[in-house]
């Protein structure tokens, strides 16, 4: 990963490690509670509502590499059952260990990172600037895993009538009687043919017959 743009010292989510120094072993815990970023889960499934509190522990290490962070967040996710479509509300605890590493600095200053011997491994390294980690990428990555991919309200949720969309946990009992179409054409048929009988017992004979019988009048 590139360096950290800036970073603002006012954001909640950064953390300043000055503290610690860089004396291998140093610790530091911190609690805070900061309001949640906008898209925090998995976004149109489950997550926390922006400006939600998000209650963070964290345990600060300082070792060779640079501090290691490690750290617990909770929070009330919100999403919607993907069964019957209800809403939902469930407590998230996501639990996260990064390594932030220390940047090397040129003759002037400027601040370098040494290439890693794999390269991948290299572009998703974690910096500190200026004695400060930004924590919001971890704690995204963090909300993700410990969210469901697909969230029910309850384990046993029956979901929806597949005909006429009824909840069916409001309803343990509904149904619908199931017709054979080939008997629906049966009865179909049943019905048109009840109908010509009904014309015959009214008087309603063919034309050709009623001219027959004034013939043979």
């Amino acid at each position: 990963m590139a360096l950290n743009a800036r970073l603002d010292h006012r954001n909640p989510l950064v953390f300043d490690t000055h503290e610690l120094g860089r004396r291998p072993g140093a610790l530091q815990r911190l609690t805070r509670t900061v309001d949640a970023p906008k898209d925090l889960g998995i976004k149109g499934v489950i997550g926390v509502p922006e400006g939600a509190p998000v209650e963070l522990a964290l345990r600060l290490e300082s070792v060779m590499e640079g501090v290691l962070v490690t750290g617990t967040a909770r929070a009330a996710a919100e999403g919607e059952c993907v069964r019957c479509l209800e809403p939902l509300e469930q407590e998230l605890e996501a639990e996260f260990q990064e390594m932030f590493s220390y940047p090397d600095a040129d003759d002037r200053g400027r601040v370098i990172a040494e290439p890693g011997d794999d390269a991948e491994d290299d572009e998703d390294r974690l910096f500190l600037e200026d004695g400060l980690f930004d924590l919001e990428p971890v704690l995204r990555d963090a909300v993700v895993l410990a969210l469901p991919m697909q969230p029910v309200c309850r384990e046993d949720c029956p979901g929806l009538c597949a005909e006429c969309g009824a909840r069916l946990a409001d309803d343990p009992d509904h149904h619908h009687d199931a017709v054979d179409i080939r008997w629906a054409a049966l009865q179909g048929l049943a019905g048109t043919m009840k109908d010509g009988e009904k014309d015959e017992m009214s008087g309603g004979a063919p034309q050709s017959a009623r001219a027959d019988e004034k013939q043979e009048k």
